[in-house]
């Protein structure tokens, strides 16, 4: 058993939900006595949370798992540093080894759980998307000293208890897990499962935890929420009754249990949203409760109905049109941001220009934007795919088209004043706090420090780059 506090450090890569999985396992940690490292070359425990979206993802984290396996050479004094980057490790065991454990964890060690340990032997846990919840069994292994072993990968996910991450005015809030669509490109469904929905009497627990936390505003996250169906109970700490409610139903309660426990959290926000999935009453209830803030971000990845149809998105360009003009009628003020993929297998030019006229109707604020990349397994990959060149030529385009609309955008709101989250410093100007505003927009203002995780007032005053500058109020 060590008789000193253990240290960590997490590397965590992907999405949302990645980010609020290494969140959970922190809180595991700092419950054990576990200290965060200031650098991964001095750790006593090594994260890596992994995604698969993308293969550029997978090749960065390859590329890290060598640097890692050099690292652990060094931390066992079997090798001399060889990068300055391994220095402070050399350092660091001058008065003799001192071994590191490496754990692998996410989507990239479900997709390749049985080859890891084959192909990369100095990893000493794998912990796929399922085996999460093992971690403590884990964490008792290497405080005693106990040799490393293989959790059991199939049993069915766990939800965490909480996922914050230290400190945090903001953070994500897992409501469901995994997904059922099945779009051509996408390795999700594959690597996270069939859709859960976490109890609502789970997700209000939580929100309490987080409101002790000092917690202002939280996201929740899940792979489509709008497709939540989640099991209600007779109170929140009662069994459940059998009632199923949807998302909106979801949103009601959030929003009911927060005015209802006076809780410190006055902002909810919500990723990802699947076009299909999103209906009325979910519209609805953003515009009639002020908690909810007015922002949706809304995937629409291509604006071609054949290339959507090629994707199975399950939805039109005609649909999603709909669905965007009664957004704007029943919210005027909403942000809408998206996620566009270009160069997917047999666009067309005629596609392309359909996708920068869509563009021009919603008028997006801003956009996750890419070009497409086989991921193995997948339909898509077996595909007849577009040269590269291609795919990043027409991404330009849209990319371009973008920016010019993130600025318009941004522009109409000069002269207003806006409620702002006050988050921190500004790293470009000591003097300056930078906050967060209802639409997702970041914003610069002078104040004192003191205001610091609080609710305050601003009058936007310009635009500089994509980053408000205003007054207090």
């Amino acid at each position: 058993m060590y008789n000193r506090r253990m240290t960590y450090f997490f590397e965590t890569y992907g999405c949302e939900m990645n980010i609020a999985e290494s969140a959970s396992v922190e809180q595991l940690l700092i419950a054990r006595g576990w200290t965060k490292a200031e650098s991964a070359q001095i750790a006593d425990l090594a994260i890596i949370n992994t995604c698969s979206v993308r293969e550029t993802a997978e090749n960065r984290i390859m590329g890290r798992l060598g640097w890692y396996n050099g690292l652990k050479a060094v931390r066992e004094c079997k090798v001399g540093a060889k990068t300055k980057m391994l220095d402070e490790a050399l350092e660091y065991v001058k008065d003799g080894p001192k071994p590191m454990t490496l754990v692998v964890m996410g989507c990239m060690a479900e997709r390749l759980l049985k080859e890891f340990k084959k192909d990369f032997p100095f990893v000493d846990y794998v912990v796929g998307t399922y085996a999460k919840h093992h971690f403590g069994e884990i964490i008792d292994a290497i405080e005693e000293g106990r040799p490393a072993f293989q959790p059991d990968d199939s049993e069915q996910y766990k939800f965490a208890s909480v996922s914050a991450e230290p400190g945090a005015f903001s953070t994500f809030l897992p409501i469901m897990h995994g997904c059922n669509n099945f779009c051509t490109y996408c390795i999700v469904p594959y690597v996270r499962g069939r859709e859960l929905s976490r109890p609502v009497d789970e997700i209000l627990k939580e929100l309490d935890i987080l409101a002790k936390y000092g917690v202002k505003e939280v996201t929740l996250i899940g792979q489509n929420v709008n497709s939540y169906q989640g099991v209600m109970s007779n109170g929140v700490c009662g069994p459940a009754d059998g009632t199923i409610v949807n998302f909106a139903g979801l949103l009601e309660r959030v929003a009911a249990h927060l005015k209802e426990t006076s809780s410190p959290i006055k902002w909810v926000r919500f990723m990802s949203s699947h076009p299909k999935d999103l209906t009325d009453d979910v519209i609805d209830v953003i515009a009639r409760e002020p908690l909810i803030c007015r922002h949706i971000h809304l995937p629409v990845q291509h604006g071609s109905s054949a290339v959507l149809k090629k994707m199975n998105r399950g939805y039109t360009r005609e649909h999603y049109l709909e669905l965007i003009k009664k957004i704007k009628a029943k919210i005027p003020d909403v942000s809408l941001t998206t996620d566009i993929m270009m160069g997917f297998p047999t666009e067309t030019e005629e596609d392309v220009e359909l996708t920068l006229d869509l563009m021009r109707q919603v008028k997006y604020e801003s956009a996750m934007m890419y070009y497409y990349n086989p991921r193995s397994g997948t339909p898509a990959a077996k595909m007849e795919q577009l040269p590269v060149e291609v795919r990043k030529e027409r991404l330009q385009r849209v990319i371009d088209l973008q920016l010019e609309h993130t600025q318009e955008e941004m522009r109409r709101r000069v002269g207003k004043v806006v409620k702002v989250l006050v988050e921190g410093v500004s790293r470009d100007n000591k003097d300056e706090l930078l906050g967060q505003i209802e639409q997702h927009e970041k914003i610069a203002f002078k104040a004192d420090r003191k205001l610091i995780g609080s609710f305050v007032n601003v009058k936007i005053e310009e635009l500089s780059g994509n980053t408000y500058r205003g007054v207090l109020v």
